[in-house]
């Protein structure tokens, strides 16, 4: 089809190392981190990269090659999946567009892993009564004490009599 192609007649790669140093510096900005950061995190992640090393990623010319360790480092520092990373970035995505869906997929990510958390608690506090039933009135009642708030503590009160959060 017409337009589907560059006027050059070549194929865009869907997945290539253009495309990862694109994304590096876009994930870094997106995350409001600086070159540095980026850098000291991915040496955590178990492959040594300083900081010009990533400015050469993205900013280089000619641009600093990507080995298939840097590679899985960025992935794993960007919680994205090596495939995400590869592909072309989405152009009609703003920097501040991509922050907010940046900090409402993290705090997505928090929510759940504190109802899961609060549901084993939960879960394990009901266990704890139903072997110490004698237990029942002195667990509501530091609720309320730790809580401060009686509505609140009700709640989780009655999140434990069912035996879970969910």
């Amino acid at each position: 089809m017409a337009g589907d192609r560059p006027e050059s007649g070549e194929v865009p790669l869907l997945y290539s190392e253009g495309n990862v140093a694109a994304r590096v510096a876009l994930e870094r900005e997106v995350r409001g981190w600086s070159t540095t950061e980026l850098a000291e995190r991915v040496t955590r992640a178990g492959v040594k990269m300083n900081q010009t090393a990533v400015w050469r990623i993205e900013n280089g010319t000619p641009r600093r090659r990507i080995n298939l360790d840097e590679a899985l480092a960025f992935s794993r520092v960007f919680e994205l999946p090596l495939e995400e990373l590869m592909s072309p970035p989405l152009e009609v995505l703003d920097i501040d567009s991509r922050r907010l869906v940046q900090e409402a997929v993290e705090a997505f990510y928090e929510a759940r892993d504190a109802r899961d958390r609060l549901h084993h608690a939960v879960v394990a506090i009901a266990d704890h009564i139903k072997a110490h039933p004698d237990s029942s009135r002195a667990i509501h009642e530091q609720c309320l004490r730790l809580m401060g708030d009686e509505r609140d503590a009700r709640t989780l009160s009655s999140d434990i009599e069912d035996g879970g959060h969910y």
